[in-house]
């Protein structure tokens, strides 16, 4: 899945005791209703923001993410998250589309999750 758009914040670096590690940004689409996505970078994949700035036009490659959790009271809850893997750069310059290099994504990038 895609999402173009450009770039409104970009989040700093949070690290866990666990070593896990992601940064988050927000992309507004540019459509009829422009919305405010964010999309979370985990593990090796937050370099990927390193060269980005707010106000760029990218479009970052996402999968869905859902999970189920109880909590101590027994009650089942159930959260999404939206994880990017790879960026383009997008503007109207065709001659300036490159791609971001992206290793590949092995299960170890989505199962280390701070809780």
């Amino acid at each position: 899945m895609e999402i173009i758009g450009k770039v409104k914040k970009l989040f700093e670096v949070q690290k866990f005791e666990s070593g896990f590690r992601k940064r988050e940004i927000v992309i507004t689409t540019e459509e009829p209703y422009p919305q405010n996505i964010l999309i979370e970078f985990v593990q090796d994949k937050a370099d990927l923001l390193e060269n980005i700035r707010p106000k760029d036009k990218i479009k970052v490659f996402v999968n869905l993410r859902g999970r189920e959790w109880t909590n101590p009271e027994g009650i089942i809850k159930y959260f999404n998250s939206i994880q990017g893997w790879k960026i383009e750069d997008y503007s109207s310059d065709s001659s300036k589309k490159t791609s971001a290099i992206s290793p590949s994504l092995s299960s170890d990038d989505f199962d280390d999750l701070p809780f």
